[in-house]
């Protein structure tokens, strides 16, 4: 549809069809399309208003801010409007806003600012008298979600600045977004657990903001970005100085080379050049640069329209992505039986490398985007790494196309596979499938793990293939004529293998449980359970009312693991590992005796200052106490905190001694 012979109602469809794709993106984070096929569509339809200003609708996105409230926030007024900034995808729409800029102001010697445009979500981040004490969403603009306790869970975030110097209401500008390794993980644990995952890290850091249980959003392990000025300082003239300032106040934001000051929009273009020849290297997403004036009074005088500033204008890089052909659908058994379906691909080069196959994640993914074998398709390379399907050319589709239909048993096994009600994934219920088993071994040896080197996915299979390793002990009995008898093994590799097998035996408590495969557990929750522990032969004593007081476990972690070490054939695998030299690193329980918390049973309930939870569960333990999470007629002890739940009540309703954080200290 061109927009000089588009009808009114083509418009008005046009419309409706972004406001779709508006309630994907924004409320339910599962966008069908990608960020320049979105932004073509409001591209079209700004062309389409120009010409028909008469059709303008009040629902069209060239006229309010999209992102919506949501149910179970407050909403609360900006005291200063968040605006969108208007997007530019070539070098013409840069010169075009520097003119438009020197044609309200006139000068010879404008600079503009230059800095990452995070591929995030906006927030407004409010101090007073140094405190922090709000955080908000962009919302439509003038009203957003209050995200408060979400926001304070990001570590980096200072949450009290020195106040000296300052007014008494300082509001800041900022970007929350997840790291690629973040976001990676928990994509993986949601496959596991039979959830549909992320589309990209800017989903999963929308929908972790959204979350009402806070705990659940600290787990995200969000990132933040404090890039601008809203309200409170009169005295920094420019963006320059608005940086410099942040930098001094200790907010997390643009490392050198990451921000700049041009004169020009060859200068412009050469940083936004510089910083997509970098973009695959760094640790989060980015979908171009962010352009500003860098003096701050001009602002004004520039002014902006219904949603825009005209002061500023996003760079946008073209999306990472091919065109290729499925050649075939296939199917990977995971390590916990989950069937993920991958489109065997006609090679492609994309960012850097040559692509050959691309997940579908499931079933539902497939069957949503419509998804068959013989497609011609946009593969993307987004935040996890990993290339994705985005779209398919119907226009190409044969007619003899049929659908992908999951098959009932698994193709490595033939077991029948189960789909469990509430989640999209299919797994493969044979808990001896060989596919499971071989794909639990890769892990086992992965970097992430126990990072034995010389010991990739090849030299693995081959062992396996062999039948000299079945298991995760197996490992560690290889001898030199084990490995001597594979082909293409010869001295000196086989004694870099078995060199590297000895020195895994020593990684760290936090890698070996890792390794161990213990479902939904990722890399930062081993190193908490690892931290708390403190030795492995602690790990099958651990109850799951211990471990949800360990900050960042939940409630689906804490009973996953006490299941995994309930099982004889994993703690009897632990002890063969053990018995072959396995000694993780870790530091011993240091055991108090004859305390008087010895047989004691304890449950914490509020916000201590001296401890976290877990660190107080710890030190009732190393005392010979227990930790429970609930208060029953058995509690001896309720030690309560700041701002006490309903435990503290039900203490009270049953006569439990309460103990004040300072008496639990002396205790101590």
């Amino acid at each position: 549809m061109r927009s000089k012979e588009c009808s009114n109602k083509e418009y008005l469809n046009l419309v409706d069809e972004i406001k779709k794709h508006d309630a994907l993106y924004f409320e339910k984070h599962q966008p069908l399309i990608s960020d320049y096929e979105y932004d073509l569509l409001v591209k079209q339809c700004e062309e389409i208003e120009k010409l028909h200003p008469e059709w303008v609708s009040a629902s069209s996105p060239t006229q309010t801010v999209r992102e919506k409230p949501t149910k179970g926030f407050y909403q609360v007024a900006h005291s200063v409007p968040m605006l969108s900034l208007a997007n530019s995808y070539s070098e013409e729409e840069i010169r075009d806003f520097i003119k438009r800029v020197h044609k309200i102001l006139p000068k010879d010697d404008m600079e503009y600012s230059a800095e990452l445009k995070m591929d995030g979500i906006a927030v407004s981040l409010r101090y007073e008298k140094g405190k922090f004490v709000r955080a908000l969403t962009r919302g439509n603009g003038k009203i957003g979600d209050d995200i408060t306790k979400n926001i304070a869970t990001i570590s980096s975030l200072p949450k009290e600045i020195n106040a000296k110097n300052l007014p008494d209401i300082l509001e800041l500008r900022a970007e929350v977004f997840m790291l690629k390794k973040v976001f990676s993980e928990l994509n993986e644990q949601k496959e596991e657990a039979g959830q549909d995952v992320w589309a990209n890290p800017r989903n999963a850091a929308a929908g972790s903001l959204k979350l009402l249980d806070t705990e659940e959003v600290k787990r995200r392990s969000l990132s933040i970005m404090v890039y601008g000025l809203a309200e409170g300082i009169k005295e920094i003239p420019t963006q320059e100085g608005v940086q410099k300032f942040l930098k001094e106040k200790k907010f997390p934001t643009f490392s050198k080379g990451h921000f700049a000051v041009c004169s020009s929009a060859e200068d412009l273009l050469k940083f936004a050049n510089s910083i997509e020849e970098k973009r695959e290297d760094l640790p989060f997403e980015i979908d171009g640069i962010v352009i500003k004036v860098n003096t701050i009074r001009d602002w004004e005088k520039l002014g902006a329209t219904g949603k825009s500033p005209r002061w500023a204008i996003a760079y946008k890089y073209a999306p990472l992505q091919a065109k290729t052909k499925i050649h075939d659908i296939t199917l990977q058994v995971g390590r916990t039986g989950v069937l993920t379906p991958v489109a065997e691909l006609d090679p492609v080069f994309l960012a850097g490398s040559t692509i050959s196959r691309a997940t579908l994640h499931n079933e539902d993914e497939i069957q949503r985007k419509d998804i068959r074998k013989g497609d011609h398709v946009i593969i993307e390379k987004g935040g996890d790494v990993i290339p994705k399907v985005v779209s398919v050319d119907f226009t190409k589709r044969e007619k003899s196309s049929k659908p992908f239909v999951m098959p009932d048993h698994c193709p490595v096994c033939s077991s029948t596979v189960v789909k469990k009600e509430g989640e999209v994934a299919v797994r493969c219920s044979n808990t001896m499938c060989a596919a499971k088993n071989e794909r639990r071994l890769m892990f086992f040896a992965s970097k992430p793990a126990m990072n034995i080197d010389n010991l990739g996915e090849k030299v693995m299979k081959k062992l396996i293939d062999h039948g000299l390793v079945k298991s995760m002990s197996d490992i560690y009995r290889l001898t030199e004529k084990d490995i001597a008898s594979l082909e293409g093994f010869k001295e000196k590799s086989v004694q870099n293998l078995l060199s590297s097998i000895e020195t895994s035996k020593k990684r760290s408590l936090a890698r070996f449980i890792l390794a161990l495969g213990v479902p939904f557990v990722g890399t930062n929750t081993a190193e908490l359970i690892a931290e708390y522990a403190k030795d492995v032969k602690n790990l099958q004593k651990l109850t799951e009312d211990e471990l949800i007081l360990i900050d960042g476990v939940g409630d689906k972690v804490a009973h996953s693991f006490v299941e995994y070490f309930s099982n004889e054939n994993h703690l009897h695998e632990i002890e063969q590992m053990l018995e072959l030299g396995v000694k993780p690193k870790s530091s011993k329980l240091v055991q108090v005796e004859g305390h008087s918390f010895s047989g004691k049973s304890f449950v914490l309930t509020g916000s201590l200052e001296e401890y976290s939870r877990s660190d107080a569960a710890a030190l009732i333990k190393e005392r010979g106490g227990k930790v429970s999470s609930s208060v029953t007629k058995k509690t001896d002890f309720v030690v309560a905190g700041a701002e006490p739940g309903s435990k503290y009540d039900k203490a009270v309703t049953l006569k439990v001694k309460i103990l004040t954080e300072g008496e639990f200290i002396k205790m101590l």
